[in-house]
């Protein structure tokens, strides 16, 4: 009796602070994502790699349940999985298809606006054998948020790829480098003021989320959806620019691929907002997911998964609220640099750690439903939700499929505009979620996104600052 007691203990996992925040009624978090295959897809083999990989992962083989015994916390319970049952193949020959890509974009919308089943384990895999105008075949996941945030879901695909140029080498992911101060008087001296920085940045970026969380709320423009808790139907679509291009104006400005993608985003909300009267009374904002852990690169899917790691599978995430610069510059370069002007003052703020913190606190004492309600205050006071996830750094092939890219979207929270930015080797891929009752043309903020970049890139190359580049 004992045994089955214990037994009963070890099998019942709690969730983490923000997996239980996505798992309760309202506030519904998902990831979708796509992949694109260079050759058609064999769904034999899919379901075999899943079963060889996926399926050994605690959150894959579990389902979420309320425990009564502890006031209803949800807990992670492991059931048997039969993977047929999660991976679907539809067949295309009975669809009359005529725009591949606009087929896929009505498919992939379906799948994010589909509530998943919580009775059994939080994920889907759709196999598509339809050549669209960037891919052979597709493979189209959904998972829950619950189960892992962007680089958790990451570490799972380089698990579930291998190397083109080596078939039996896991993908590699690009290095960290790490500065080594001195000991001389001159670093002890620096600490101290960044010491100093540090508390008095994240004081007042506390303050402006506090000014957020009870009253201060963007102004109104076309990007904003309408008041309330829920959204109207999303659509998910997406478009693959050069990652060479983000580079080389990273390399020339010297600045971060994180900067250069905000500074796009900046200038391509631009054309939608201009037709407010006045651009200088306009406040825009957006919150910007930022992993907590200790490492930010991609880390090997075992260590992930090891207890005590301190790169923990899981939802590692916090929030940070960015002031968007919307403003007609003539100099395209400005948005790129008032971008990272901002994110400089983020990185010396611990504002994400300690609304991190707040939340676990939050949800201990007061329980998910007050955390719900200030998460989603929070959200509907702010106009979009952006991220950026590194993805490989060359070609890689998913179950014996060579890809040739990788898009997502996570869709959480009851803002009407979601914008992810995904690398994969010399490609990015913008992801957009949009509320179509609030944004009912997202391919035209798509093309105003792609200009941009390539706006800020014909503009130094026309003032020669290119010459810069190391």
């Amino acid at each position: 009796m004992a045994r089955e007691k214990q037994a009963e203990i070890t099998i019942m996992e709690p969730l983490s602070p923000v997996s239980r925040l996505f798992v309760s009624p309202g506030f519904y978090g998902a990831i979708v994502f796509t992949l694109g295959f260079k050759t058609r897809c064999n769904s034999s083999a899919i379901v075999e790699g899943i079963k060889n990989t996926w399926i050994k992962l605690p959150r894959f083989s579990s389902k979420v349940v309320m425990d009564d015994k502890k006031n209803g916390e949800a807990v992670w319970v492991p059931v048997n999985v039969r993977v047929e049952d999660h991976v679907f193949v539809p067949d295309i020959d009975h669809f009359d298809i005529t725009n591949p890509d606009q087929f896929i974009e009505d498919y992939t919308s379906n799948i994010a606006n589909t509530t998943m089943d919580m009775s059994r384990p939080l994920w889907e895999f759709h196999v598509l054998n339809i050549k669209t105008s960037n891919a052979e075949s597709l493979g189209i996941g959904k998972f829950h948020h619950s189960l892992g945030d962007g680089m958790s879901l990451m570490s799972l695909l380089y698990a579930s790829s291998r190397k083109i140029s080596d078939p039996n080498a896991l993908p590699t992911t690009a290095t960290t480098r790490k500065q080594v101060g001195s000991n001389d008087n001159r670093w002890l001296v620096a600490r101290f003021w960044l010491m100093i920085r540090v508390i008095f940045t994240t004081f007042i970026e506390l303050f402006k989320s506090l000014l957020t969380l009870c009253f201060m709320r963007d102004t109104k423009t076309p990007l904003m959806g309408k008041p309330g808790d829920r959204n109207g139907p999303r659509k998910i679509i997406h478009r693959i620019v050069s990652f060479d291009d983000v580079k080389f104006v990273k390399n020339t400005m010297k600045m971060k691929v994180n900067d250069v993608l905000l500074g796009i985003t900046q200038a391509g909300e631009d054309p939608v907002t201009e037709k407010k009267k006045s651009l200088e009374e306009t406040r825009l904002r957006g919150t910007i997911a930022v992993n907590l852990r200790p490492e930010t690169k991609i880390k090997d899917l075992a260590d992930m998964m090891t207890k005590g790691s301190k790169c923990r599978w899981g939802n590692f995430i916090g929030v940070v609220i960015f002031p968007l610069w919307i403003r007609s510059e003539d100099d395209p370069l400005e948005y790129v640099r008032r971008a990272k002007a901002t994110m400089d003052k983020k990185k010396i703020s611990m504002e994400a750690l300690v609304l991190y913190g707040f939340i676990k606190f939050t949800m201990k004492i007061f329980g998910g439903k007050a955390v719900e309600a200030i998460t989603k205050r929070v959200f509907s006071h702010t106009t979009l939700t952006f991220s950026n996830v590194l993805g490989p750094n060359e070609d890689i092939s998913f179950f014996e499929h060579p890809m040739c890219y990788v898009g997502a979207s996570a869709l959480i929270g009851p803002q009407a505009l979601i914008i992810h930015y995904v690398s994969y080797a010399d490609k990015i891929i913008i992801n957009l979620a949009v509320d179509t009752t609030a944004i009912p043309d997202p391919h035209l903020l798509c093309d105003n996104l792609v200009e941009s970049l390539e706006i800020i890139k014909l503009s130094l190359l026309e003032k020669g600052l290119h010459k810069m580049e190391v």
